[in-house]
């Protein structure tokens, strides 16, 4: 039989042994990993505590905002409601000025018609004398029903007179548009 070799102390390498100081750092390694995870516990707990806070901050000014905000709005309406008032009785008022003045006109213009009517007579004949007489007679006819209704009437029955003759609406708007567009071209040469 072969001899097997035996073992000796000189032939075996020296076993290296670990330095003593690694050993007492992973121990100590412990202690710290676990006080740096409560340190960091409390910093999430502090971080969540100062979130809170801070929402709970928040949600107060933005309740004084929205506060400040709702009583403005209030205020803005009621002053809103309040031009809106005065715009109507505004408009009211010239609308009022204006159908007086327009009856004025009308009437104004039936009496040039009428007074003419002899002159009319005398130059082109008593026929067209008489159709002067009646287109002044028809104007101050008018001027007196326009002083005498009210302003809803007068939108009322301008629409239905719309309605039944819209052809003859455009014109009269048309020429009225060409006569106060003569008056203030006029008005505006006069001026240069």
């Amino acid at each position: 039989m072969a001899k097997t070799p035996t073992k000796t102390a000189a032939a075996k390498p020296a076993a290296v042994k670990k330095p003593a100081a690694p050993k007492k750092a992973a121990a100590s390694a412990a202690p710290a990993s676990g006080e740096a995870k409560a340190k960091f516990s409390k910093a999430i707990e502090e971080a969540k505590a100062g979130a809170s806070a801070l929402k709970t901050e928040a949600q107060a000014k933005a309740g004084e905002y929205r506060d400040q905000l709702s009583a403005k709005s209030g205020d803005w309406a009621d002053e809103a409601k309040d031009l809106a008032v005065q715009a109507k009785s505004r408009a009211a008022d010239l609308a009022k000025e204006g159908k007086s003045r327009t009856s004025d006109a009308i009437a104004s213009l039936g009496k040039v018609v009428s007074e003419n009517a002899g002159s009319i007579d005398e130059k082109l004949g008593t026929r067209y004398g008489d159709y002067a007489r009646t287109a002044a007679r028809s104007m101050q006819e008018t001027a007196a029903k326009i002083e005498s209704k009210e302003l809803g009437e007068l939108g009322d029955d301008a629409k239905e007179f719309v309605r039944k003759s819209p052809g003859l609406a455009v014109g009269i708007a048309a020429v009225a548009g060409f006569i106060l567009a003569r008056l203030f071209r006029g008005g505006s040469s006069d001026e240069s």
